[in-house]
């Protein structure tokens, strides 16, 4: 798809936003894993889950109750990897990080983002943060200027570059999709990966054949803790954003990569994940996880963000 058209897309549906203040939208675009090419499009909102059962005014945990427009894109798209999103404003480090490990490789974004003053509080992070996640992962970034039809870099990715990863997700065919199987699955990642954060899910390949799925709490993607200087930035971030991905949005964002669709409602987390987790799960529209210790987690919000749900009954914590 020509990105300025897919760019009008987002324009074009932006002010539906239900946001007051900072109205987004984002247009993905590529090849699906049937080979047909797609496009979605979509602004950042609340899920209906937590609109109608907590109300947009309502904190899960620390979070706010929104899904990005450009997480939101990729939660639903039918497969992510090598695909290009367009998106109205400048987006955040968390974005970006869900962009990364969603194999995402184009990024365009609208030239009046940058004129606008919620641009101007967050330009720091931007630069800082969401244009070194970008880096790192190989991805190529502009700025697109609709009505002259121009495309300024901001960064092109080195041709036939491929990030680090050192701790790529496992995925493992299964041949049964059961509790005893799941069980055991989990016992010996536990076993595995000892006491490191890490989720697991069970997911139907596009190709129709059943997998497990495993990844920990790690940098994200393109950030080796081989190299002393990401790991310095990594132990170091500046301000409230981390260059840490969590697990359970490891696994969503694998999923919607290479087009897995979760198994009844498969998925794991050995501890409570965390509030952005549990908000990005309700927004995938997954209705249950299973919660390894929920004695364990990385801050207070995290419980306070499942008891919530719970009470609410948005999200069904086994």
């Amino acid at each position: 798809m020509n990105p300025f058209i897919a760019m009008q897309q987002a324009v074009d549906i932006v002010e539906s936003s239900p946001h007051p203040t900072n109205k987004i939208a984002a247009t993905l675009f590529g090849t699906g894993c049937d080979g047909q090419e797609f496009s979605i499009s979509r602004t950042n909102h609340w899920p209906e889950a937590i609109e109608t059962g907590l109300g947009r005014e309502a904190r899960v945990g620390n979070s706010s109750g929104t899904i990005h427009a450009e997480t939101a894109c990729i939660l639903h798209a039918p497969c992510t990897d090598g695909a290009s999103l367009c998106i109205t404003d400048p987006f955040c480090p968390n974005c970006a990080k869900n962009i990364a490990e969603a194999g995402i490789k184009t990024i365009y974004i609208d030239h009046k983002g940058f004129q606008k003053d919620f641009f101007a509080r967050r330009a720091d992070h931007f630069e800082t943060m969401s244009m070194q996640i970008c880096e790192k992962a190989g991805i190529s970034v502009y700025e697109l200027w609709r009505k002259d039809e121009k495309l300024v870099p901001i960064y092109m990715a080195p041709d036939g570059y491929i990030p680090p990863n050192d701790s790529p997700i496992t995925v493992d065919d299964i041949d049964t999709v059961d509790e005893a199987t799941f069980q055991q699955v989990i016992a010996g990642a536990t076993a595995l990966h000892s006491r490191r954060k890490f989720s697991a899910a069970f997911v139907q390949k596009p190709d129709g054949g059943h997998a497990c799925l495993i990844a920990r709490a790690h940098p994200v993607i393109g950030y080796s803790m081989q190299d002393p200087q990401d790991a310095l930035q990594v132990e170091h971030p500046e301000g409230k954003y981390s260059f840490l991905q969590e697990p359970v949005n490891r696994i969503l964002m694998h999923m919607a990569r290479y087009g897995y669709k979760l198994i009844n409602n498969y998925f794991y987390c050995s501890q409570v994940p965390t509030s952005r987790e549990q908000v990005n799960i309700v927004g995938a529209g997954i209705k249950r996880i299973t919660v390894g210790d929920a004695s364990k987690y990385r801050g207070h919000n995290s419980v306070d963000a499942m008891n919530l749900l719970r009470e609410n009954e948005i999200l069904d914590y086994s």
